[in-house]
């Protein structure tokens, strides 16, 4: 039965299973078990089909020029992000001389996100291979595979556009299982990664900190020798560093670029998901970079807005700076805003606003309060957070809930921050032996509750001012003229 397989078509040959029934039914085989059957088959069509002189796959070690050839692939992972076990994808890419890996996690294992990888992946490395890099047939890269043609593919016209500014070949392993063993080394990788650092699901409070995290363990990894070699990965790529070849001068956005119009929520939607932008581009249409782990918001060439890229469908991200200028001209919406709900959740809003809000609403009232605190938020987009949060801290202690005081307050702490901070001063001994007097609002002070008097201000001793002696140049009361009589005043 075995012997007429080598001449039969593929999809009519024996299995084990067909084997046994017909042993059965022609010999009387009741007592042969499949087991039997199944173990015998598999060594001895093995053997036929040697003596056969048929194809046996038969794999040929090979040796790997320094800097010439690179593979990648993505891993399917899970981990706990912010308290929710989610899926992602891993992409590696692996040098094939010294084994040096570069993994990132991602939110999925589109074009952006293999895009993305290869930029991370050329940049911690420091260069491209030299010759080619090798890829399953994904979707990202292939549109179609030709076959009959050998490696010939339809490629995707951004891959293309991709690796023609990087300046590499890219080699396309057989489809299907069969094409496995052309990239082994980094279907190890993928398993050996998973298995030694990805065990038990790491838990991360974002994919950016399990990143930063997967960043030292690579780090750990070049000490590590793979198999029998006698150098470790380290000293490896140390060695076939200086073989790549070098990066281009400029940068490739991996984003897939959308053009979407904002909404009178000042809102664009990509892929079912709304995000906000500032709200002088409502009823235009923007230019949109949808990156694997973030969106961003052009107008021309300048970033009009960034977020962190939502997985769920039917999301939204808000940014309550993009409406700063809308609430100036209607502070009551500000209280129940979405913007406002969203940055208390991400501690943008902290609880130096919410005091000095309430401050600023109990002596200005709700309006010109909201007002107030708008204009500090307002400062956000030209300072550094620590300062204006030390700037409102400084405010409230003299008791002035006023935005300008505010912002001396918050340029005086930004001047004071060691020498390469926001805002230092070039010479750090430059103002040293000045003395800095706090701003204080005494109309504020005087309008505020007595508990909230300024603390370290002199007692005023002073006696009550008196108006009495000014009683003098009060002008004197005209008696009334007798009848019949005409005064001066009354001629004139």
């Amino acid at each position: 039965m075995l012997v007429e397989d080598t001449t039969a078509p593929r999809k009519q040959r024996h299995t084990a299973r067909r084997i046994l029934a017909r042993l059965i039914e022609e010999h009387g085989a009741e007592q042969l078990s499949y087991s039997t059957v199944r173990d015998y088959v598999r060594v001895r069509r093995a053997q036929i089909d040697v003596e056969a002189g048929r194809r046996v796959e038969v794999f040929v070690p090979q040796e790997h020029a320094p800097g010439a050839e690179a593979e990648v692939d993505f891993g399917e992972v899970w981990g706990v992000l912010d308290g929710v076990k989610t899926k992602c994808h891993m992409f590696v890419f692996r040098l094939s001389r010294s084994g040096k890996a570069i993994h990132r996690i991602y939110p999925t294992q589109a074009q952006e996100a293999f895009l993305e990888g290869h930029i991370e992946a050329f940049t911690e490395i420091g260069g491209v291979p030299v010759r080619h890099i090798r890829y399953d047939n994904l979707t990202s890269a292939v549109t179609a595979v030709v076959f009959g043609q050998g490696r010939q593919r339809q490629e995707n016209d951004r891959w293309v556009l991709f690796r023609s500014f990087y300046n590499f070949d890219a080699f396309y392993c057989q489809p299907g299982i069969a094409g496995a063993h052309e990239k082994g080394g980094v279907e190890g990788e993928v398993g050996w990664f998973r298995r030694n650092r990805l065990s038990p699901m790491p838990v991360a409070g974002s994919l950016d900190e399990l990143n930063d995290r997967i960043r030292e363990w690579e780090a750990q990894d070049d000490a590590r020798r793979i198999g029998d070699r006698i150098r470790t990965i380290g000293q490896d790529f140390a060695a076939e560093r200086p073989f790549l070849a070098p990066l281009p001068a400029g940068q490739f956005d991996p984003g897939l670029v959308l053009n979407p119009r904002v909404d009178r929520s000042s809102m664009v939607t990509v892929r079912m998901v709304k995000y906000s932008v500032p709200a002088r581009f409502i009823g235009r249409k923007v230019r949109v970079s949808l990156r694997a782990s973030e969106v961003v918001v052009f107008d021309g060439r300048t970033v009009a807005a960034r977020h962190q890229r939502v997985a769920a469908r039917s999301g939204c991200s808000v940014q309550l700076d993009h409406y700063l200028e809308v609430l100036k001209t209607k502070p009551g919406a500000l209280p129940g805003s979405t913007a406002l709900a969203r940055a208390r959740e991400s501690g943008a809003f902290s609880s130096a606003h919410e005091a000095f809000w309430a401050a600023s609403r109990r002596v200005n009232g709700d309006a010109d309060g909201t007002r107030e605190l708008i204009d500090v938020l307002l400062l956000h987009l030209s300072m550094d957070a620590a300062d204006i949060q030390a700037g409102i801290t400084a405010a409230l202690g003299v008791g002035a809930v006023s935005a300008d005081v505010v912002a001396v307050e918050a340029r005086r702490h930004a001047a004071n921050i060691p020498a390469g901070g926001s805002g230092s001063d070039r010479h750090s001994g430059a103002h040293a032996d000045v003395k800095v007097q706090r701003v204080v609002s005494l109309t504020q002070r005087r309008l505020m509750d007595p508990a909230a008097v300024i603390a370290g201000l002199p007692a005023d001793t002073r006696p009550l001012p008196s108006v009495s002696a000014y009683d003098e140049l009060l002008a004197k009361r005209i008696q009334p003229a007798p009848a019949g009589t005409v005064s001066k005043e009354n001629i004139s």
